[in-house]
């Protein structure tokens, strides 16, 4: 669906990288508003791409993620995914790659659910979902550095009430669960 608007686009007058690490990248804009306004401190987070996978068992439980989180101090449950480099990998095999590493589990066959942005003021990052039905446990979690992850096996017909007693709690995995579940078997 097309919007017919008068909104206009923000004109980028500069742009330069003020923090380049390969875990985080910031650009500072100077930008002119539709209204003329000039702002010159307007700073985007260029993130890589994500994919997550919304993997169900065939006994119709969800294969979750939990695992520490620094920037808040906290233990999540999550959908298993992680960052790709799109001239690598296709985001389909990212996902599937994820699964298998967070977690020991295969998904053989995929589908793509959908495509979204988590931050869009502030991040430049897609996030791509795929579901796989009838994933197997074929092996054991094969798991980065920074990475501590307990699986957990969650019948569908619970995540909503753990999304609503805050058990489940991050952003892109409870939009991935109201995406996905809808296109179950």
């Amino acid at each position: 669906m097309t919007y017919m608007s008068n909104l206009k686009k923000w004109k980028i007058l500069e742009s330069n990288m003020v923090l380049n690490h390969r875990w985080c990248q910031v650009r500072q804009d100077t930008i002119e508003l539709p209204n003329g306004k000039i702002i010159d401190d307007y700073f985007v987070s260029i993130k890589p791409e994500i994919a997550i996978i919304l993997p169900i068992t065939i006994n119709k439980e969800i294969v979750f993620v939990r695992q520490y989180r620094h920037a808040v101090a906290d233990f999540f449950i999550e959908l298993p995914a992680g960052h790709f480099d799109p001239t690598q990998e296709s985001a389909e095999t990212a996902a599937i790659r994820e699964l298998q590493e967070e977690t020991g589990y295969l998904a053989q066959q995929v589908k793509e659910v959908a495509t979204f942005y988590d931050k869009p003021s502030k991040d430049t990052n897609r996030i791509h979902l795929f579901l796989a039905e009838n994933v197997i446990k074929v092996g054991d979690q094969n798991l980065d550095i920074t990475e501590e992850i307990e699986v957990i096996l969650i019948p569908v017909e619970s995540v909503f009430e753990k999304i609503t007693q805050g058990e489940i709690s991050v952003s892109g995995t409870i939009a991935s669960l109201f995406l996905g579940l809808q296109l179950i078997n």
